[in-house]
């Protein structure tokens, strides 16, 4: 005892006679119930009985568990907190209520348990011989929201759950460290407590002098030899609260999280996680630095187990129990599945029925390619819905975000350039830069839901383009030179220029957006407020019945499909199957393609304008990918004839049909035009300034007397009211006119 009782050791006594029982061996001063009283040796000594003898269904879970980690040299052990209950409930309300205390002498436990069942471990009498077993405590109890962690929790087990927005390099942490006395040359070594803390060396020497040699140690005489210290991996991350858990008006909290040794490189920015860990305070550098108050202490969190959330997070590599495959590889089977799955999307928001394919073509993607030559070709589908208010394309953004096992929905009015990619952040403990990913890096493997894609600043819509097609986000700032990943998919809603979309001009007139970023979407669809008396009936009917919550209505809201289904669905289809194109499917896409060209080229010539959305190979590549989704719905290998006629029916349908936009029964935008401007002139000579008609009669006359047409009328009339010629009056049956 030469070197005194700072050398960090657990020092233990008896206090019984040998001949006295077991079970008094382990107690000092108090009965099982009484936590304060209780010894270290008892708590390692009933953690080892915990993991030799704690059985389920005739398995030794843990036993079996720290042998297998051991073989291959992965030395820790995940423990449920919920079976410690069941054996143990004294020592599991110690790890509750005092974890950072006993968790040590929980490993020490499950070190000397390591020396008793590996053969190659058991010549080793030493424990120090033994590698240290990290012990992982994993718990299903409730999840307590970020902003809740109070005073009180402090130094208490807690369960937090969030997403990961930043983590920081790997660096070392000591464990233990050897001191040695610059004047004496003597040597001790010291134990380094958990978390931010640090060491505290001591003040004077306290080796023994040698006889007939006078000591003379100063004051402080110790000094760190690094090179015979020991260190552990230790990484900081930051966990935010995830959206559902921020009250209205709130700016979501964050809270640092410390992990080290196999805990750390676990998870990546974008991981929604729960962690189980022991909640502490540290004292920041700044704040000691600045003279600040030694009693004000920031908090973290000193984890202990981290389980990553895969029902909401495709990254970790989900294992499909053998339950789910055969459910899914069933639902694969049935002919009708890519009917139902669309029908299953939104079904509280009437028709849409092709918007609602494609969205479920963009949510499993197609299949992303690697050539020889090293260049990568993306598997993502992107669609934007352009159209009028009210057609629920905000509400389709958000069920996507809930089906999608990956998800992040924005707004493009309060989402920078930055917010969207990455930004360049200083952490103010050490004023060293660091990167924050943005929504298209923290969704990577999901899908980005951006709604008012039409109110983003230029330069800030500029930013996502090599995010949609190369899928990597190159960033150059602050000395900082990397390459993120952002393979994601982008479903993107905006209105048009005016408001709502105007037939009588030009698709390049009603959309306000790059040809540079149209042509990265594979499909764009108009969607357009039709007045028609049968769909506006059919439409009240279904809002007031879901609004009204009729049982004739229920199966409609609800979907054949639930939420959950489709979720883990989708997350094996994208999981295990890799579709390709056949050789047969290829041919008949090829020729399509061509034929496609030559349409465009000649709308181009007839209308003397160019195209507002081009027609590029990124296009046929659009359709081999919508192709390739239609084929992963159905677990198959090879995307079919079948595949290619639907993925171009949907092509048509929105991206051909957008640049036709404007072309009414049969005619071109030219010619309409040229009706609807005949048709305004004989309504001036109809009714002087000053007169007026009804609404009807006019009606009449052009179209039988002049053989106009209801719509080419219905236009005209339309521009003239806007313009203030024509007002209406009696209860917008009569016309009068009021200037020319």
């Amino acid at each position: 005892m030469a070197a005194g009782w700072d050398v960090g050791r657990v020092y233990t006594a008896r206090i019984t006679s040998q001949e006295d029982s077991e079970e008094s061996d382990f107690i000092l001063g108090g009965n099982d119930g009484d936590l304060e009283n209780i010894s270290l040796a008892a708590v390692e000594q009933r953690f080892y009985e915990f993991i030799r003898e704690f059985v389920i269904d005739d398995n030794f879970v843990y036993r079996d568990q720290l042998r297998a980690n051991l073989i291959v040299q992965r030395y820790f052990l995940e423990v449920e907190l919920e079976h410690i209950q069941t054996a143990d409930e004294v020592l599991a309300n110690l790890l509750r209520q005092r974890p950072a205390e006993f968790l040590p002498i929980v490993e020490g436990a499950a070190k000397r348990m390591a020396l008793q069942i590996v053969p190659n471990l058991s010549s080793h009498s030493d424990l120090d011989a033994v590698p240290d077993i990290q012990v992982m405590i994993l718990s299903n109890s409730n999840v307590v929201p970020i902003r809740d962690l109070t005073a009180s929790k402090i130094s208490k087990l807690v369960r937090v759950a969030g997403i990961i927005i930043n983590a920081s390099a790997l660096s070392a942490k000591a464990t233990h460290i050897q001191i040695m006395c610059r004047s004496c040359r003597h040597v001790k070594v010291l134990p380094v407590h958990s978390g931010f803390s640090g060491v505290q060396l001591p003040r004077k020497c306290d080796s023994e002098p040698l006889p007939g040699v006078t000591k003379d140690c100063p004051i402080d005489p110790y000094t760190i030899v690094h090179d015979r210290s020991k260190f552990v991996d230790q990484q900081s991350l930051k966990l935010q609260e995830t959206s559902d858990m921020i009250p209205v008006g709130e700016l979501p909290r964050p809270i640092l999280l410390s992990v080290d040794r196999h805990l750390a490189n676990k998870v990546v920015p974008g991981a929604r996680i729960t962690v189980t860990g022991i909640y502490a305070t540290f004292q920041s550098k700044q704040n000691r630095s600045q003279g600040g108050a030694v009693a004000i202490r920031n908090s973290y969190i000193r984890v202990v187990g981290i389980h990553v959330d895969r029902d909401r997070n495709g990254r970790e590599g989900r294992s499909f129990s053998a339950e789910e495959e055969e459910k899914y590889i069933a639902m694969s089977r049935r002919p009708d599945l890519y009917e139902l799955f669309a029908k299953s999307i939104a079904p509280s928001i009437f028709g849409s029925s092709d918007i609602k394919k494609a969205i479920c073509c963009l949510l499993f993607g197609g299949t992303r390619n690697v050539l020889p030559d090293g260049l990568r070709l993306r598997g993502d589908i992107n669609v934007l819905l352009l159209g009028d208010p009210g057609t629920a394309k905000s509400q389709l953004l958000k069920f996507v975000e809930q089906i999608a096992p990956i998800a992040i929905y924005t707004s493009g009015k309060g989402s920078s350039a930055a917010g969207l990619t990455a930004s360049v952040v200083r952490d103010p403990g050490t004023r060293e830069f660091y990167l924050e990913g943005g929504a298209m890096v923290l969704a990577d493997g999901g899908v980005v839901c951006i709604d008012e894609f039409d109110k983003m600043r230029e330069e800030d819509r500029v930013a996502i383009h090599e995010a949609m097609e190369q899928q990597t986000i190159s960033i150059a700032k602050a000395g900082i030179t990397t390459i993120l990943n952002s393979r994601t998919s982008v479903l993107a809603a905006a209105n048009p220029v005016f408001g709502r979309y105007d037939d009588m001009k030009a698709p390049g007139e009603n959309i306000d957006f790059q040809t540079t970023i149209l042509s990265r979407f594979d499909l764009i669809f108009i969607v357009r407020d039709e007045h028609n008396h049968d769909r506006d009936l059919a439409i009240a009917r279904h809002v007031i019945g879901v609004h009204q919550n009729k049982p004739i209505l229920a199966h409609e809201a609800v979907g054949d499909i639930d939420i959950q289904t489709m979720r883990g669905y989708i997350r094996y289809c994208r999981t295990k199957c890799a579709p390709r194109l056949g050789e047969a499917a290829a041919t008949k896409l090829r020729d399509h393609y061509v034929m496609i060209r030559k349409e465009v080229k000649d709308l181009e010539r007839e209308t003397k304008k160019r195209a507002t959305i081009p027609i590029t190979v990124r296009q046929l590549e659009a359709v081999i990918r919508l192709s390739e989704a239609l084929a992963k719905l159905r677990l198959s290998p090879i995307a079919t004839d079948g595949d290619i006629d639907e993925a171009l029916r949907l092509f048509k349908y929105s991206t051909i049909d957008a640049i036709k936009a404007g072309n009414l029964d049969g005619l071109s935008r030219a010619e309409v035009m040229s009706q609807v401007q005949q048709a305004e002139d004989a309504i001036r000579k109809r009714v002087p300034i000053g007169t007026r008609t009804t609404e009807r009669v006019l009606k009449d006359y052009l179209i039988s007397q002049l053989n106009m047409t209801d719509s080419t009328v219905g236009k005209a009339l339309d521009i003239l009211i806007r313009r203030g010629t024509l007002q209406y009056e009696r209860r917008r049956m009569v016309l009068t006119r009021v200037a020319y």
